[in-house]
């Protein structure tokens, strides 16, 4: 098949582009050259998704089987992108997010579940990420005249993730200590692994599917407990996780989810954001590693020659990852001294 992917030079989309070329497919990327480097293999077209002229540009060198659209944030943008290549390609598929469903975090969340409410014409500032991200769909879904597939992931971990979640705790596991673990070690989480993403786009892709489909890891796949394990075990660190109450945390204004990433307390606002159903994907052949697989797995990648030490950035909604040193020791300082 030839597939053309917009972005394709990191994290989805680069693991994207690896995997359709370990395939055998024909992978052509189209970016500006200046967030990634390029996979090699695949064919380049650089140009700005923002830009008509370059749509258009791309539009006339070819046709696709289909277009796999990972960069997409904003519902305009992505119609632009949509109607220029209308008529070249048989299946557009867009990485969407389970952020477009108005119920997530605080329930759980299926294909059913009513989505944000955000015009498929809407522009930036007119909501935030997951609204857009709706709207992002619905420019798809309204505006391509081939096969519309959307696929909504839940977490998405592993390999060249650009956002820093897991690599913030690996590097700071790694580097030994008292370490500040949030809340209860046995709170289920629900996490995919990015090449297991990547794989269930492909297949949909060869199989000609289309519609909406949210893809998560499988129900509790994990604890915190055992994923910071694993963290530990991947590392090959001493280091010593201190587990710290929940009302702890959040009475001394540790914000959940970024200061320490994934940490999830149990409030009504996240109620549900461990429990989306992925029944709908794993019925369509969706298949999942262990989580420790992945962990380990992103530890090599980042330990690897030429693994940033600064991780490059995608347009992220979350800011950035991870509480300052100065502030986890004066917490651990006081947890322990209370």
């Amino acid at each position: 098949m030839d597939i053309l992917v917009i972005g394709g030079s990191v994290f989805v989309g680069r693991t994207v582009v690896e995997a359709a070329l370990a395939r055998g497919h024909a992978v052509t990327t189209f970016n500006r050259g200046r967030t990634g480097t390029d996979v090699p293999g695949a064919a380049t077209v650089r140009g700005d998704r923002e830009d008509k002229a370059d749509l258009a540009r791309l539009a006339s060198l070819g046709r696709w089987d289909a277009v796999v659209d990972v960069c997409g944030f904003t519902p305009r943008v992505v119609g632009d992108a949509v109607r220029a290549l209308n008529g070249r390609a048989e299946t557009y598929a867009f990485v969407s997010s389970i952020s477009a469903y108005g119920d997530w975090p605080a329930k759980r969340v299926d294909e059913q579940s009513p989505r944000l409410a955000c015009a498929p014409d809407a522009d930036e500032g007119d909501g935030d990420y997951g609204i857009l991200k709706a709207g992002c769909e619905r420019a798809v879904e309204s505006g391509f005249d081939g096969r519309a597939l959307v696929v909504q992931p839940g977490l998405i971990l592993g390999p060249y993730e650009n956002v820093g979640r897991l690599p913030w705790w690996l590097r700071r596991i790694a580097a030994g200590g008292r370490v500040l673990a949030p809340g209860d070690p046995d709170r289920s989480m629900q996490v995919i692994d990015v090449r297991d993403l990547a794989a269930f786009i492909l297949d949909q892709i060869e199989a000609r599917a289309e519609g909406r489909y949210l893809v998560s890891g499988s129900p509790a796949n994990t604890t915190m407990g055992a994923w910071l394990g694993d963290c530990v075990a991947a590392t090959g660190s001493h280091a010593e996780l201190v587990w710290v109450d929940d009302d702890f945390l959040l009475e001394r204004d540790v914000a959940p989810w970024t200061e320490l990433p994934l940490w999830t307390p149990p409030t009504d606002e996240l109620a549900g954001v461990w429990l989306p159903d992925p029944a709908k994907a794993a019925a369509a052949g969706l298949k999942t590693r262990p989580v420790r697989e992945t962990v380990a797995d992103t530890w090599a990648w980042l330990t690897s020659e030429g693994a940033p030490e600064t991780l490059p950035k995608y347009r992220s909604h979350t800011g950035s990852q991870g509480i300052t040193p100065q502030k986890e020791q004066a917490l651990l300082k006081e947890w322990t001294t209370r």
